[in-house]
C-alpha cells in the first residue's frame, strides 16, 4: 500500500495551504540531501527522542542522529539566513548579541578557572526531544583541546569538562539526569566560538534560570 503523504514540494510541507509558495524560498534552496529529506517530512511522522534514547545517542557518540522537527528546522534555517543578511554571519550574531563578547575572544585564565570565561545559554533551536529535556550550550572563551588525528577531545579536556559539569549540574540533579557532549567539527553550526552541549532531564526551572542568568531561547521569541 502506497504512502498517503500529500505529493508536495519539500518547501511546502508543514506550511498552511494559504501560506505556501510556488517557488522555493531562498533560505531553503541549496540544502543538503539530509535537510531536504527532513524539511519534506510531516512533523506528525517524526519521532521525538526520549531521555533514555538521548542518553544512548550520547553514550554511543551518534550525535548525527539528533535532528530538529521539520517545522523547527525550517524556522532555524530561515532565522539563520536572516542573521547572515543582518550580521554577516551567525558567529557575529552570537558574539555581539547572545554572548556579548568582543572579538577576538581571549580567556582570562586556564580552562574553567574563571567564571567570566564561560557562559551558559539555552540552545536556541533544540532538537526533537522530550519537552521535559532542557538543552543548554556552554560557551567558552578558551579552547577545548582536541587530538589532531581524531578531532576528538583529549583525555585531559574530557576530564576538565566532566569536572565542570559535575560541579555545575551534579549538585542539583541526579547523576543519570544530565549528559554532555561536544559536537564533531562537521556538525558545528558555529565553528569559531568554542562550546559544548549539556542536556538535563526535568530540572527545576529556577535552577535553569540561575545557571543561564534568566536566558530565553530565540525559538520562543520569534
Amino acid at each position: 500500500m502506497g504512502s498517503l503523504r500529500p505529493l508536495l514540494p519539500y518547501w511546502q510541507m508543514n506550511v498552511p495551504e494559504d501560506e505556501r509558495t510556488e517557488e522555493c524560498p531562498d533560505y531553503l534552496s541549496n540544502l543538503s540531501a539530509k535537510d531536504v529529506g527532513i524539511i519534506g517530512t510531516p512533523d506528525a511522522e517524526c519521532h521525538v527522542a526520549t531521555w533514555p534514547e538521548v542518553q544512548k545517542l550520547v553514550a554511543e557518540n551518534r550525535l548525527d542522529q539528533f535532528q530538529r522537527l521539520p517545522s523547527e528546522l525550517r524556522r532555524y534555517l530561515g532565522f539563520s539566513w536572516e542573521l547572515k543578511q543582518d550580521y554577516g554571519s551567525v558567529m557575529n550574531f552570537m558574539l555581539t548579541q547572545r554572548l556579548q563578547w568582543t572579538a577576538p575572544v581571549w580567556p582570562r585564565g586556564r580552562p574553567f578557572e574563571f567564571g567570566d570565561d564561560v557562559k551558559i545559554l539555552w540552545n536556541d533551536w533544540p532538537y526533537g526531544i522530550d519537552e521535559r529535556i532542557v538543552h543548554l550550550v556552554v560557551w567558552t572563551k578558551f579552547d577545548l583541546e582536541e587530538d589532531p588525528i581524531t578531532d576528538d577531545l583529549t583525555d585531559k579536556a574530557r576530564a576538565e569538562i566532566d569536572d565542570y559539569v559535575q560541579k555545575t549540574f551534579g549538585s542539583s540533579l541526579p547523576k543519570d539526569h544530565f549528559v554532555w557532549f561536544k559536537n564533531w567539527r562537521s556538525l558545528k553550526s558555529v565553528q569559531a566560538v568554542e562550546h559544548f552541549h549539556v542536556m538535563l532531564f526535568d530540572p527545576d526551572p529556577a535552577f535553569i534560570d540561575e545557571v543561564t542568568g534568566g536566558d530565553v531561547p530565540l525559538c520562543r521569541k520569534v
